[in-house]
């Protein structure tokens, strides 16, 4: 009988993934960790802008920090809280019930209340705990009409695992409770042709929940409707790296039969993270970390690469899928079609009052065709 962590169960000889088969119950606390090196808190605990230009604490580029704490594990790995997870595999924030996941998803997605639009091209959704951001998620990809769509590129963030590139799947199908979503072999043969990408094993995809949680809500967005999906981790890319990547990816954008699924958390506030910064002049901290957020949002709608590298740099938001949103915006840049991002939806898992308190922040977007830019295109 399994428990109440299901783990995910790995087919190796079909290479048949089994996603989202996990928890119901809530864990303590949201689960989502920035990997890279952030600030650490002064021995004061008093907040401040400055608090960016300490130094970093020496650590691998990959490395995670745990939410709950390692208790020495190298991996990244949570340790078992409360029966909550067990060591070795992904925490899974999804209840194993098939009735009970779609009943969830319904119940977010009706109470989002969108209207389906041919024109959204790509959704920035996050990738934590259905509990904590199931009900963001769902304005996200609530914006989807699968009518035309064949084919979904997943870009997800790597949490365990450091690489300086991007890794494609090994796996051909990702089960999830809802469905089964295959994935496209000839675009997966035809990336790895151009010697950038590199394969991530078994272990390393079955690891990471990034992308796994985005599977459930595409499952579900795109039942009766024929789609595979091109997952790709996205590592710790340097700049350079970024435009590459976005340069090659773009002319899949111009494919009207493409969409783009990208994964990301935004700030990870609190001690636990290693990183307080907090203006006092936007009031209590939760107020703080909203405008520094927000004040990325506006950037990433801009579409300017360089401008969210900037911020980034200035701020050291933690937020964990900036590799990703850099791509995308890079692939924006390059591509012939113009399209245009917008948030929908900000949440965080909970409001800090005091330098105790941590949360996660969490955004949705989706990117539509702008009807302008193309009228532009065409005088």
């Amino acid at each position: 009988m399994l428990g109440k962590w299901q783990v995910l169960v790995v087919h190796k000889h079909m290479h048949v993934l089994r996603r989202g088969t996990g928890c119901s119950t809530t864990p303590t606390v949201p689960h989502s960790i920035p990997p890279f090196p952030v600030v650490r808190p002064t021995p004061d605990r008093e907040a401040s802008p400055d608090r960016r230009r300490r130094s970093p604490p020496q650590a691998h580029p990959g490395a995670c920090r745990s939410l709950i704490g390692r208790r020495g594990s190298a991996t990244g790995f949570f340790e078992p809280i409360n029966g909550a997870c067990e060591k070795g595999c992904a925490c899974r924030f999804l209840v194993h019930k098939q009735w009970k996941l779609e009943e969830e998803l319904d119940g977010w997605l009706g109470a989002a209340g969108l209207t389906k639009s041919p024109d959204v091209r790509a959704v920035i959704a996050p990738h934590a705990g259905y509990s904590y951001s199931g009900r963001c998620a769902a304005y996200a990809f609530g914006n989807i009409d699968p009518t035309n769509i064949s084919r979904v590129f997943l870009l997800g963030p790597s949490h365990h695992y450091y690489t300086p590139k991007c890794a494609l799947t090994r796996a051909t199908v990702y089960s999830t409770p809802i469905g089964d979503l295959p994935v496209d072999q000839e675009v997966i043969e035809e990336l790895s042709a151009t010697g950038k990408f590199e394969f991530m094993d078994l272990r390393v995809d079955e690891a990471e929940h990034s992308m796994e949680m985005h599977l459930p809500y595409l499952s579900k967005v795109f039942q009766g409707h024929t789609v595979k999906v091109v997952p790709i981790l996205v590592g710790a890319l340097s700049s350079q790296s970024e435009a590459m990547f976005g340069q090659l990816l773009s002319k899949y954008v111009d494919d009207p039969n493409n969409f783009f699924s990208v994964s990301s958390d935004f700030c990870h506030w609190g001690s636990r993270f290693n990183y307080t910064y907090y203006e006092k002049k936007h009031g209590a901290i939760h107020k703080s970390i909203e405008a520094l957020d927000r004040m990325g949002m506006e950037i990433i709608e801009t579409g300017d690469p360089v401008a969210f590298k900037q911020y980034l740099q200035e701020y050291e938001n933690t937020i964990c899928g900036r590799h990703p949103i850099s791509v995308f915006l890079h692939m924006l840049k390059h591509c012939s079609t113009k399209i245009k991002i917008g948030f929908v939806r900000y949440e965080q898992s909970s409001q800090c009052k005091n330098m105790r308190d941590s949360s996660v922040s969490y955004a949705s977007a989706a990117a539509k065709v702008d009807a302008s830019g193309e009228e532009e295109n065409k005088d």
